[in-house]
């Protein structure tokens, strides 16, 4: 089936105009004025083809979709997900066959999730054992990176066949069971410097965040206020510094994911300075909520408990400058998701809630409004920030993330100017609660096509599980 876009404003990086799209074999074939797409399907527009709201009916070997007043985006991408996850005690809310039939619903086309090696596991079987929990459950395209958690001459060996399976980046931490030390991060940055892989890191210092939890639970000090107390910026602007100092003697490319503080930002620019290739990504809760969440009565402030955690307000503003200014490269979701019940494993000792919010469904809206639609970034900007930059730091790029002949028709119709709110009742996402619960919004991702084919019609999930394995190229941001 080939498809006819019409009426809308493309949206790219570089970008946005008036322009109708034509979609062929899962492809777009072209993109450009009417008459352009018109003749390429052998259409005499003189009869007023293709008609204003004549979105779905068949005519000839196409269909028209209506697109008028709406912004077409290349399908956004979510670089930073965990769905089936073990962790904390128990596992994520989510599985993928959930989080990705909630991913394409708010217009995200692929997501890219984090297989794990855990202890005593080579890379290929964290990856295999991922991969089984996603094929043939994904309602959008899938990737993932690699949780490196043990390093051993045989783990540097499986890095060209990651590489290889187009699994080419990898995720490090240096906070949790699941952290590798300083001489381990700068042999891993200089082992992927040669492969040409890249790797993103949870920045927390876990020595004084252990100190700072000894004092709390010393003091009796165990509600949920002490998350955000035990974890300040101080532990993310060091580990941030100290990994950008191994990055430099490494000479090699990092990707610091859910930067959430001035102070993170800082050394980011100190090492930019310096001449070193540092990429960032933020996440809509960093830009949107503030820890006076924490403080909220008895188990409330449970479900905003997410690592790192909830700066303050002048951090958000700082974030949202720096977006703007082109200095964080993307923004994700971090979506790692709990019921109320499994955030109450926590009750009485903070260190024991699960960490983590839903947020794939509700990311693209909530961009837009308070985003572009409240003047602190451009419409082009959400673009490179969802999108095209994701494809090119994830190695996807022209294949995806952008609007243009040949790419996938991954594609993204959004009405703006309308007035919907955001609750638990009304979303697809697994769980009993939405973090961004009675938010207003302006826009409305109306119809999605993946791949070419029409996945969400009306807001409404119309194809499921027709997601495949993305093997991805080297990073190209």
């Amino acid at each position: 089936m080939r498809y006819w876009i019409t009426g809308g404003t493309a949206v790219n990086g570089n970008g946005s105009f008036p322009a109708d799209v034509l979609v062929e074999d899962g492809k777009i074939r072209a993109l450009g004025e009417r008459e352009e797409i018109a003749a390429l399907c052998g259409e005499d527009l003189s009869g007023g083809r293709p008609r204003a709201g004549a979105a779905g009916p068949d005519q000839g070997d196409f269909q028209i979709i209506d697109a008028s007043g709406c912004l077409v985006f290349p399908g956004f991408i979510d670089a930073h997900t965990h769905f089936d996850l073990h962790v904390a005690g128990t596992v994520t809310a989510d599985d993928f066959a959930t989080g990705t039939r909630a991913a394409v619903r708010g217009g995200t086309t692929t997501i890219v999730d984090f297989a794990t090696q855990y202890p005593g596991e080579s890379l290929a079987e964290g990856l295999a054992n991922w991969r089984e929990k996603a094929e043939g459950g994904c309602s959008c395209d899938y990737g993932f990176h690699m949780s490196i958690t043990e390093w051993t001459p045989e783990v540097s060996r499986e890095i060209d066949a990651m590489m290889n399976a187009g699994v080419t980046s990898f995720k490090l931490y240096m906070t949790y069971d699941t952290q590798v030390d300083d001489k381990t991060i700068f042999q891993i940055l200089r082992r992927l410097k040669e492969a040409g892989g890249i790797t993103g890191v949870h920045c927390e210092n876990s020595g004084m965040i252990a100190a700072l939890q000894e004092e709390a639970r010393a003091a009796g000090r165990m509600g949920v206020e002490s998350h955000g107390a035990t974890r300040p910026a101080a532990a993310e602007a060091e580990a941030v510094g100290r990994l950008l100092r191994l990055a430099q003697a490494a000479d090699a490319p990092v990707i610091v994911v859910h930067l959430t503080c001035r102070e993170g930002l800082g050394e980011i620019r100190r090492a930019r300075a310096r001449g070193q290739r540092v990429y960032a990504e933020t996440c809509p809760q960093y830009l949107l909520m503030d820890d006076s969440l924490y403080k909220l009565p008895g188990m409330e402030g449970a479900k905003y408990v997410c690592a790192p955690p909830l700066r303050g307000k002048e951090d958000a503003a700082c974030l949202w400058q720096a977006l703007a200014a082109g200095e964080i490269q993307t923004i994700s979701t971090d979506h790692c998701s709990f019921t109320t019940a499994q955030k109450a494993l926590g009750r009485e000792d903070f260190t024991k809630i699960p960490g983590g919010m839903p947020g794939v469904e509700t990311r693209g809206v909530l961009i837009y409004t308070y985003g572009v639609d409240a003047g602190r970034i451009r419409l082009e900007d959400m673009c490179r920030l969802l999108a095209e930059n994701p494809a090119k730091l994830y190695g996807m790029f022209p294949r995806k993330g952008i609007l243009a002949p040949g790419s996938d028709a991954d594609i993204v119709i959004m009405r703006t100017g309308v007035s919907d709110m955001i609750t638990a009742a009304g979303q697809l996402q697994n769980v009993d609660y939405a973090p961004f619960e009675g938010w207003k919004t302006t826009a409305r991702v109306e119809q999605v096509l993946l791949r070419g084919i029409p996945v969400v019609k009306n807001g409404k999930v119309v194809q499921e599980r027709q997601g495949i394995y993305v093997a991805r190229g080297r990073y190209s941001l």
